[in-house]
């Protein structure tokens, strides 16, 4: 859901550059890491929703980022509150809902393609050490991509097995789903290779 979520938009944070978005976003993740007590990961909590409503977030990208995580965050904070007190367990809690919304308001803000770009921009300096940035950016891109794939894949294998009454046989959908999985795989694959990806002598000529 979040790596399709892009809203277009002339919010500030819209037109931030990617490279800032990202470089702001592992900025507050160290700073949330080296930061002490709940107080500051329920501002940094309360500053990305307030970030995400500026930018004019849809309500139900919204539910769809914090639905799953709030699950987590939840029994993970009840957790905490047992074994170290309910201190700790803000704080952890605080900071996961902040991370996951402000990861939210890069993607709901940002074009994916404009991402990667930032990404290739930032490892061209690691070219004299042999890194391919271009390379590395296709590699995240194809991920990113095969994400969504790999789920709506899921969900017909899932359908398919449900329709035919064997939505509790793990092996109706498991079987298939990987044998999907692994032949898009391949075809993907034949498919850089068809058009050059991944040939050393091309790559030195292009």
């Amino acid at each position: 859901m979040l790596l399709t979520a892009h809203r277009p938009g002339t919010s500030l944070v819209h037109r931030l550059p990617a490279g800032a978005k990202l470089s702001l976003l592992a900025a507050a993740g160290v700073g949330l890491a080296l930061a002490d007590g709940w107080p500051s990961a329920g501002l940094a909590a309360g500053t990305a929703l307030a970030l995400l409503v500026v930018a004019g977030t849809p309500l139900r990208v919204l539910v769809a980022a914090l639905r799953g995580p709030v699950l987590v965050t939840v029994a993970l904070g009840v957790w905490l509150t047992w074994q170290a007190g309910w201190p700790r367990a803000g704080e952890t809690v605080g900071d996961l809902l902040a991370l996951v919304l402000l990861a939210s308001l890069v993607t709901t803000t940002t074009r994916v393609d404009d991402m990667l770009d930032a990404v290739e921009r930032a490892m061209r300096p690691l070219r004299r050490f042999g890194v391919r940035a271009d390379r590395v950016a296709l590699a995240i891109s194809l991920a990113l991509r095969a994400v969504p794939a790999t789920a709506e894949v899921a969900t017909e294998t899932r359908d398919a097995a449900r329709a035919r009454g064997l939505e509790r046989n793990p092996r109706a959908i498991l079987t298939p789903f990987v044998v999907r999985v692994v032949r898009d795989a391949r075809l993907r694959g034949e498919a850089l290779h068809a058009r050059g990806v991944g040939d050393d002598q091309s790559g030195r000529h292009g």
